[in-house]
C-alpha cells in the first residue's frame, strides 16, 4: 500500500534529517515506527503527508510511492483526497468550535459522494463521549476528549491510511489503554493501514503487526512486533528491562550501545 525507499528530507535546503529512510505498510495492517526524540519520526510521517513544504522541507532523494503512485511531489490537500490522513502531535483542534464543527472540517476531505452524517455516527460508535459532548466548545474538553477528538476528526475523512502522531502522549495509562484499543478497533472494522509513531513501545507494539526502530533518520531495526517484544535491545532501551541490575547511564550508553550492537 506504501512505499517509502531510501528517502531523504532536506530542512531550508542545509539540514539533512533522514538519511534513506526506508519502509512499508500493507493493506489492513498496523505498522510501528519507534524511536527517541529527534531521530525523524514525525518528520517522516511529514513527507508521507505532504506537510514538509509548510516547513520549507522537501523529500531530496527517494520516492514515497502510495498504491502504485509517486506522491512524494504531490501537495498535501491532494495526497490527504487520497485517502492518507495524519493526526498530528499535541491534539490541533479548533478551540473555539465545538466537537462536532471540528468533526465536519474532518468531512472536508471525504471522497466525493460520502456521506458526512455517516462519518458522524462511526465517529460517536468508537468514541460515545463524543457524541455526548458534541456541542461542547472543544478548547474546554480534557487532553484525552481532544485525543479522540483528532482521531475522531481524521476517521471523518474516510482514511485509508492514519498516519498517528504520539497517540498517547500526556495521557494516563487508562486512557493510552482506551486509544489503542479505538485504534485497533478502527484498523479492523474500517479497513484502515495505519502508521503510528509512538515511544511508548509496550502500548504501540500490542496493537501492531510490524515494526521499525529509527535512530539519527536511519533505520536500524525492523521486525514484526512479536520479535521486536522479544528483541533484547528494544526491551533494554524502550521497555525498561535490562539485562543487568548495575544500573547504567541511559544518556551516556543509550545511543553508542543500540548502534553498536544493531549496526554492527
Amino acid at each position: 500500500m506504501l512505499d517509502l525507499s531510501n528517502i531523504e528530507v532536506v530542512y531550508s535546503s542545509v539540514i539533512l534529517v533522514l538519511k534513506g529512510v526506508s519502509l512499508r505498510v500493507q493493506d489492513n495492517k498496523i505498522v510501528v515506527l519507534l524511536g527517541s526524540n529527534g531521530a525523524g519520526k514525525t518528520t517522516s510521517l511529514k513527507a508521507i503527508s505532504g506537510l514538509l513544504r509548510i516547513e520549507l522541507g522537501e523529500v531530496t532523494r527517494g520516492s514515497i510511492v502510495f498504491d502504485d503512485m509517486k506522491i512524494d511531489h504531490l501537495e498535501a490537500e491532494e495526497i490527504a483526497r487520497m485517502g492518507i490522513i495524519q493526526v498530528m502531535e499535541g491534539r490541533k483542534i479548533f478551540e473555539q468550535l465545538t466537537v462536532e464543527e471540528n468533526l465536519r472540517i474532518g468531512g472536508q476531505a471525504r471522497p466525493l459522494g460520502g456521506s458526512r452524517k455517516s462519518g458522524l455516527n462511526a465517529v460517536y460508535r468508537y468514541f460515545p463521549a463524543l457524541g455526548r459532548l458534541r456541542r461542547r466548545t472543544s478548547g474546554y474538553l480534557s487532553g484525552g476528549e481532544q485525543q479522540m477528538l483528532v482521531i475522531g476528526r481524521a476517521l471523518m475523512g474516510s482514511p485509508r491510511l492514519m498516519l498517528l502522531d504520539e497517540p498517547s502522549l500526556g495521557l494516563a495509562p487508562v486512557l493510552v489503554q482506551q486509544i489503542f484499543h479505538i485504534i485497533k478497533r478502527i484498523n479492523l472494522e474500517q479497513e484502515a493501514s495505519v502508521l503510528l509513531v509512538e515511544q511508548n513501545a509496550i502500548a504501540a507494539l500490542s496493537i501492531a503487526d510490524y515494526g521499525y526502530v529509527i535512530e539519527n533518520g536511519r533505520i536500524v531495526l525492523d521486525g514484526t512486533a512479536l520479535s521486536l517484544k522479544d528483541n533484547e535491545d528494544i526491551k533494554e532501551f524502550y521497555l525498561g528491562i535490562g539485562q543487568s541490575e548495575k544500573r547504567k547511564s541511559y544518556r551516556d550508553v543509550k545511543h553508542y550501545k543500540r548502534r553498536k550492537r544493531w549496526l554492527g
